[in-house]
């Protein structure tokens, strides 16, 4: 299959928390962007979002405000799904509705002549896209992370019918962007930091339910110990920094005692059912807590582009 000899316009469907991070992330790379919505009155509410995120991005000194009103100016919003014909990479961000992702790429099949890439950003693997399409070959799943604008990492996986230079195309579409591409070599559930994510949550939920630790505990291990360092240095290098053989012996002592129910915890399903969570956070509290992880992913932004950490 041949792939777009030029990429200048990208269509985002979906203007949700995901889209309009991903809408901005292009826009900012200086592409035009078409956002597609289910209402004037959502992508109105999607456009404010994305102008107060560029001036978070102004106030952190990562744009400048003729730059952050560029950006915005580049997003052009629609209700109409036809509008993202005149796009060379179109990138799915609706709710995780498997029968609504079905449509929509049915859809964008007839709307968008190949070579144009379909991409899907939600953590589907394309297999399960692609019932309904007839160009298999360019359906690809490019998985942004929340929230896309802040966070570097798109997972980049193919499907079985996918065509190996989409996958370059995309690549070099999310480097354009200033992200980092992870390929995935094939199609697992959940691709690589979803399965690490609920791995760690599994065992801390373990540990909370089973009375070993207070929540505070189990957080405040991980937020002071592993997760300073994973910031730095990956599983896989940690564990070669710290001695294969030594790491090799500990996991064969502990891993027969870690957390493998298939479900998790009744009480965390109790959690779940009334909408308290674990901590029952009041609304400040909450509050506090995004704006203060919102804050060191700016410092992180910062620190990659090499300014002051």
């Amino acid at each position: 299959m041949s792939v777009p000899d030029r990429l200048d316009t990208v269509a985002v469907v979906g203007n949700g928390i995901i889209g309009h991070g991903v809408s901005q992330v292009f826009a900012a790379a200086g592409l035009d962007v078409v956002m597609v919505g289910r209402s004037d009155s959502s992508l109105a509410a999607a456009r404010c979002r994305i102008a107060t995120s560029l001036a978070d991005f102004v106030r952190h000194g990562l744009a400048t405000t003729a730059e952050a009103d560029a950006t915005l100016a580049r997003v052009r919003v629609t209700t109409r799904l036809e509008d993202a014909g005149a796009a060379q990479l179109v990138v799915e961000a609706v709710t995780q509705d498997v029968a609504l992702k079905l449509a929509i790429f049915e859809r964008l099949d007839a709307i968008c002549a190949p070579p144009t890439v379909l991409a899907s950003s939600s953590g589907q693997p394309a297999s399960e896209l692609v019932d309904r399409v007839r160009h298999r070959e360019r359906v690809i799943a490019a998985h942004f992370w929340f929230p896309p604008q802040l966070i570097p990492l798109v997972e980049v996986c193919a499907g079985p019918e996918t065509d190996p230079d989409v996958v370059a195309f995309t690549c070099d579409a999310i480097r354009r962007a200033g992200k980092r591409p992870a390929v995935i070599d094939r199609e697992i559930p959940g691709f690589i930091g979803n399965r690490l994510q609920f791995a760690l949550l599994r065992e801390a939920w373990a540990l909370w339910a089973s009375g070993a630790a207070s929540a505070e505990a189990i957080d405040l291990v991980v937020r002071t110990s592993i997760g300073r360092r994973l910031a730095v240095t990956g599983p896989l290098e940690s564990a070669d920094l710290g001695g294969i053989a030594t790491m090799h012996a500990f996991a064969e002592f502990l891993q027969p005692h870690l957390d493998v129910a298939p479900l998790p915890p009744p009480a965390v399903e109790r959690s779940a059912a009334t909408g308290t969570g674990v901590y029952a956070m009041a609304d400040d509290v909450r509050a506090g807590l995004s704006a203060a992880r919102m804050d060191e992913l700016f410092r992180w932004m910062l620190a990659d582009q090499g300014g002051a950490a």
